[in-house]
């Protein structure tokens, strides 16, 4: 559909070397008769975001098999386990990477561009709904990596639901820094594809190379994980970010601070934000804090209001959602609980491990949510991290959120570990600006006038920084090791 509505119109790269929507197309079918060729049940791809992933995208597509964009970040043998795990793997990666993968046949990703480009192209054959489209190994913050299954139904009911075909203009183009490896790497690969938008990489990320290449090539849309905002707004110092193409910056994959979220509405302001929450395991967003609700809550003086900053915003056409307590039942508006969502994007699915939705399709995301009377969810954490103390349940969101408004803060992590006493003690690792001055008194001070007295952590530890995967989620496994001489 891409290829003959836009045909000469710039597809992925920068304006001066950019493949158009028909060289898409040509290689797309090009590259799946060289991966049927081989005989692969699946394609693997270990490099860095480029225009190779769409590519190789939709060739795997084209071939009738799934593709699994690696994790270029993980150790040989790490990487040598994953690959195990995938059906006669068509390997292509970046030449920096391919020395991960020794003993391994893998092509070179540029020369497999070149070589797809020329080959004589397989004819495109609808692909039943059914069939697995993407894999994709989660993040393994909490646990060893899990192969989530999407199908094809899955994606082009996410593609279908949030994006209108040929929306983009013709000069429209959007900046990806984020991952190929991660779901909203490859569902930026799709939408844009669909909505006939430029598409430019960004592999190595810095607040600098970013800013630059906004301004260079005249970036009208963005996407970015909070840490990545973070950096650009620390980098800016307060100053205006000058970026007269930008019209839309969305952010998502992990807790966003208010206070750097309100340093980038003030850095770009007329920039439209958009918020958008979802999981691998849904084919990407699934909830939006859109434009309007930006601009209403962050010029407003009613607290409810100004609160929905920190919301994901309401649930996308086509998603259903509840949220229920232990017990599985649902709790009463307003009231905290675990999410469950269910609607055709949503796969919930494993490779060699089966479904996790239950009867009645319903996939429990883990996270700790409620919502209020207009429908904006607020999250309040993983329920994997919840901390039990002398009982208690305790989301470490909330103590965060807290600690976020002392100043002199400029990041927060709670995490539980062993007490002998009460189960488990709250230690609150910190980022501190002035460390040589920091006054911890002051700090628990300020949590127990804001909250109970057990939610006051116990034990307070300063680092420079705290560890964050690449999609910007925070890695409590690694704190929690580091001070209980556990393995990560």
């Amino acid at each position: 559909m891409a290829a003959a509505s836009y045909d000469a119109r710039p597809a992925t790269g920068t304006r001066a070397d950019a493949l158009t929507f028909a060289d898409l197309d040509r290689i797309a079918g090009g590259g799946a008769a060289l991966i049927r060729a081989a005989g692969a049940g699946s394609v693997a791809f270990l490099g860095v975001n480029g225009p190779v992933l769409p590519a190789l995208m939709f060739a795997a597509a084209r071939a009738g098999v799934p593709i699994c964009p690696l994790n270029y970040r993980l150790a040989a043998g790490q990487l040598a386990d994953l690959l195990g795990q995938l059906d006669a793997p068509y390997v292509v990666a970046d030449p920096s990477h391919a020395g991960l993968l020794p003993g391994s046949e893998v092509h070179d990703a540029d020369e497999w561009l070149a070589t797809a480009a020329a080959a004589e192209p397989l004819a495109a054959e609808p692909a039943p709904d059914d069939d697995a489209a993407v894999i994709l190994f989660t993040s393994g913050t909490t646990a060893a990596p899990k192969a989530a299954l999407l199908r094809h139904q899955n994606l082009v009911s996410y593609v279908i639901q949030t994006v209108e075909f040929g929306s983009a203009h013709e000069d429209d183009a959007i900046l990806v820094s984020v991952p190929p490896y991660h779901v909203a790497g490859v569902g930026a690969a799709l939408t844009n594809v669909y909505a006939g938008r430029r598409m430019v990489y960004l592999p190595d990320f810095s607040p600098q190379s970013w800013l630059e290449l906004v301004r260079r090539e005249a970036i009208t849309n963005a996407m970015v994980v909070p840490t990545m905002l973070a950096r650009i707004v620390d980098h800016l110092a307060g100053a205006p970010a000058a970026t007269p193409s930008l019209r839309t910056l969305a952010y998502g994959g992990a807790r966003m601070p208010a206070a750097v979220l309100e340093a980038a509405l003030a850095a770009f302001p007329d920039v439209d934000f958009v918020n958008a929450y979802g999981l691998t395991e849904t084919s990407s967003t699934i909830a939006v804090l859109g434009p309007e609700d930006h601009r209403r809550a962050f010029a407003s003086d009613d607290p409810l209001i100004r609160a929905r900053l920190s919301s994901i915003g309401r649930f996308v056409p086509g998603i259903e959602a509840q949220i229920r307590d232990d017990a599985g039942r649902e709790v009463a508006p307003g009231e905290f609980g675990e999410l469950w969502v269910r609607g055709p994007q949503v796969s919930g699915e494993y490779r060699g491990r089966g479904s996790v939705v239950d009867a009645e399709g319903w996939f429990p995301t883990r996270d700790l949510a409620r919502v209020d009377d207009e429908g904006y969810v607020f999250l309040n954490g993983r329920a994997d991290d919840t901390i039990i103390r002398g009982g208690e349940n305790i989301a470490p969101q909330e103590v965060e959120a807290v600690l976020a408004d002392f100043p002199g803060i400029r990041d927060a992590a709670v995490i539980g570990v062993p007490d002998d006493e009460w189960g488990q003690r709250l230690v609150a690792v910190l980022v501190a600006e002035d460390a040589a001055h920091f006054d911890a008194q002051q700090v628990t001070s300020f949590v127990r006038e804001r909250l109970r007295g057990s939610r006051t952590p116990d034990d307070i530890v300063l680092r420079s920084e705290l560890p964050y995967s690449a999609t910007g989620k925070l890695l409590r496994r690694v704190l929690i090791a580091e001070l209980t001489g556990s393995s990560a």
